[in-house]
């Protein structure tokens, strides 16, 4: 399997006024193509910092961040980043939206812009593109906010809390939703989240951080793809059983 992303021995220092603060110590994480993994651990220990060098958006304090064996920096076109709220500007129709990342990228092409309505048919928000953000439910903006990412064909999706902005019964169905694209798409995704249901119904394999500064504590491999869909996949016998030896590691995540 081809390595995309990988993280060696990578640590990171904030500073301030008042002095230097260790967030991330000899991190090593690799993602392989068409996989999705997961990024759990305590509130504060450097879930979000660790995408952000991954989209080279910062550099690490030591270590090195690779994407196809490149530093991340010079590899930030191969990248698309989800977040917490779907930014979709509301003076735009949803079709305008979905363009914007090929309009910035200069890439609208019309092969692109055929590839983009591909999509909006694919995953049933073609009848929409001419409405405006505010006509849609949440559910369905997180989703044009996805293909919008996916639109510019990224190799590796960045997902920073991409659900925790929505209600509990819109959450699970946008879980669905979200991971039918990815998988339908054939993307690579690394998800942060601090949902563990999310991430066990979700993901390939999990990777659960130490408090801060943080340093990979332990891996999961999760075995439920042949249940079908997230919603499906919380109802297997041993989702419960990934989910509880997850948990016992979260729970006993003291800083040392």
């Amino acid at each position: 399997m081809k390595q995309l992303l990988q993280l060696t021995n990578v640590g990171f220092n904030y500073h301030t006024s008042s002095g230097e603060t260790m967030a991330l110590r000899e991190i090593n994480i690799t993602v392989n193509e068409g996989e999705f993994v997961a990024i759990v651990g305590p509130s504060g220990c450097g879930k979000t910092t660790i995408l952000s060098l991954m989209s080279g958006l910062i550099k690490p304090s030591s270590g090195q961040v690779l994407i196809n064996g490149l530093p991340a920096e010079q590899q930030r076109n191969k990248l698309g980043y989800m977040f917490q709220r779907d930014h979709l500007f509301t003076w735009r129709t949803i079709w305008q939206n979905i363009m914007l990342g090929l309009e910035i990228k200069k890439d609208k092409t019309k092969q692109n812009k055929d590839y983009a309505e591909e999509l909006l048919k694919k995953y049933g928000l073609y009848e929409f593109k001419d409405k405006q953000p505010n006509e849609l439910s949440g559910g369905m903006r997180q989703r044009v906010a996805l293909i919008r990412t996916i639109a510019v064909k990224p190799q590796i999706l960045l997902l920073d809390e991409p659900f925790s902005a929505l209600d509990f019964q819109t959450r699970q169905n946008v879980c669905n939703d979200v991971s039918r694209i990815i998988a339908g798409e054939k993307k690579t995704a690394v998800l942060v989240t601090h949902d563990l249901s999310e991430a066990v119904s979700m993901a390939d394999r999990i990777i659960v951080l130490s408090a801060r500064p943080a340093r990979v504590k332990k891996e999961f491999l999760i075995d439920l793809k042949a249940e079908g869909s997230p919603l499906k996949r919380r109802e297997s016998l041993r989702f419960r059983g990934y989910f509880e030896a997850i948990w016992k590691e979260l729970d006993t995540n003291e800083e040392e």
